[in-house]
């Protein structure tokens, strides 16, 4: 019996009283039974607003039938200033694409609101004519960036020339206010150019259209004559003239900031590279000083001729293919404005006088990078050495590195390190 009657007691202790129950009610919170004004759909416009701006589109598509009020913010033209159409073909991509009666939809009751738009197609042609197709119909749009990206190659290469650019000068039209496209790998020509500076000279800001085999050396010169406020423009190699170099660096022109060149060859020994003047070059860097001058090299050793001859105000460097000891030698004599350089392949001569030789005269060199090359390890520490602590980016495989009487591969870490001033290692190959 004692032993029962304390579980009982222990029991009923357990079980609170009727003061005990009215005080937990005084002081229960009340945010579990919601009053009209605190139902989620009267929760203020702007609330709302914010929690859908950091919605996917098929979230903020699910949570706008959640009621009238969310459906009307849904619609708000704050949210479809930006837009990515996606635009893929299931049968040969597994990514998503953009509903079509959603983009019907967006057509209908948004265009006016997209300030800010891009196109992702895949490689289908079907996709790139879907992307034209709806470049057609924003007739109403005030556009300011548009970027037509081919996510594989470049599928707007085979849509119809006349229907493209019908489709592309719709939106130079229309929005009247752009500033910045990117057109890379597409038929866009010098009159629909024209069409884009006619109506957007005064707000054109950016201009990316590498690859683009309808473009003419004039064509790119009318831009450059016209759009003042250009800060940045790439493009290939065989549109850049003197005359371009000249149009940019004239007192009416802002100051350019980036320059990106593509010198891409595809049959070895076809492709002829002209030369551009020492004088154009110091033209642009004394109007634009601060300038970026970007150059991407994808070329087979015998046409490298032409480049570097005289001082080039290139700051940026990279070779997809490999390149020689000469050319690595004129970089060193005539690219003193280098900051960085990645050197996809050389070959088997050790390169360690040609890096002495840039680190000699590329004062402004912060970061390098080296692939299938080689470099004696005395040849490399000296390299940083006398770079020092500049170098913020050093990417060099252990491949690379060629161990000599002064140094192996165990001391060559903590000796880069000691002149870099934090630890260093190279680049080591996966293994899977």
């Amino acid at each position: 019996m004692k032993r029962g009657r304390t579980g009982l007691k222990s029991i009923c202790q357990t079980f609170p009283s009727h003061e005990e129950k009215v005080k937990r009610q005084k002081w229960a919170p009340s945010s579990f039974s919601l009053t009209p004004m605190q139902d989620w759909g009267n929760l203020p416009h702007h609330i709302i607003l914010q929690i859908f701006q950091h919605l996917s589109l098929v979230d903020r598509a699910r949570a706008s039938s959640v009621c009238r009020c969310w459906n009307d913010v849904f619609h708000t033209p704050d949210l479809w200033r930006r837009f990515e159409f996606e635009l893929n073909q299931p049968a040969t991509s597994y990514l998503r694409s953009t509903h079509p009666d959603l983009i019907q939809q967006i057509i209908k009751k948004h265009a006016q609101h997209l300030q800010y738009v891009s196109f992702k197609v895949d490689s289908c042609t079907e996709s790139a004519e879907a992307a034209c197709d709806i470049l057609s119909q924003l007739v109403n749009c005030t556009i300011k960036t548009l970027g037509l990206i081919s996510t594989a190659r470049p599928s707007f290469m085979d849509v119809s020339q006349a229907h493209f650019v019908s489709a592309l000068t719709v939106v130079f039209v229309n929005s009247k206010s752009l500033s910045s496209i990117k057109i890379d790998d597409t038929p866009v020509d010098d009159p629909s150019l024209k069409v884009l500076v006619a109506n957007n000279s005064d707000t054109l800001k950016l201009l990316k259209m590498s690859s683009c085999p309808h473009v003419s050396p004039a064509g790119i010169l009318c831009v450059a004559d016209q759009c003042h406020g250009l800060r940045e423009l790439a493009l290939n190699y065989h549109l850049l003239s003197d005359e371009l170099l000249l149009a940019l660096s004239t007192e009416k022109h802002v100051h350019l900031e980036h320059l990106r060149i593509d010198v891409v060859s595809e049959n070895p020994g076809q492709t002829h590279f002209h030369t551009i003047k020492r004088s154009s070059w110091e033209a642009l860097v004394r109007h634009s000083p601060k300038v970026n001058i970007v150059m991407y090299f994808f070329l087979y050793e015998e046409e490298f001729e032409p480049f570097f001859c005289e001082e080039t105000p290139v700051t940026h460097l990279y070779f997809g293919r490999a390149v020689s000891k000469e050319m690595l030698g004129r970089i060193g004599l005539n690219c003193p404005r280098l900051v960085e350089l990645v050197v996809c392949a050389n070959g088997l001569e050790p390169l360690d006088e040609e890096l002495i030789r840039i680190a000699q005269r590329c004062k402004s060199l912060t970061a390098i990078g080296l692939g299938e090359c080689e470099v004696t390890c005395s040849g490399f520490v000296e390299f940083v050495k006398m770079c020092g602590g500049r170098l913020t980016q050093l990417s060099i495989m252990e491949e690379v590195l060629i161990p000599d009487s002064s140094y192996n591969m165990e001391q060559i870490h903590s000796e880069v390190s000691k002149h870099l001033g934090r630890m260093w290692f190279p680049d080591m190959m996966p293994t899977w």
